[in-house]
């Protein structure tokens, strides 16, 4: 048996490499001091929540925005869970004081 490949090219194919840009920007991250001032006006009541919506959706770091963007879905998930137990406790001592 001969190893001919009949006039059939293979060619083995390796995964992408990652190409390196030269002219990419990435950006720079939030700082310390910024951390900082961001965690002191969220101790301000209603000023944090207008600021949550403000650092998610504004302009801003994209590192920023999507942190604040995960945090409301948490404060979403959070309120659903919330509200499901409120009705399921609540129905049951609806029931228990109709007793």
């Amino acid at each position: 048996m001969d190893n001919q490949n009949n006039g059939v090219e293979y060619q083995q194919h390796y995964g992408s490499q990652p190409q390196y840009v030269p002219n990419q920007k990435f950006e720079e991250p939030v700082s310390v001091k910024d951390w900082l001032i961001t965690f002191l006006i969220l101790i301000i009541p209603l000023v944090n929540i207008i600021m949550i919506f403000v650092w998610a959706f504004g302009d801003g770091k994209e590192s920023k925005k999507n942190y604040f963007k995960a945090y409301l879905i948490w404060i979403g998930i959070i309120i659903v869970l919330y509200i499901l137990l409120l009705i399921l406790f609540g129905g049951a001592l609806l029931t228990l004081g109709s007793l």
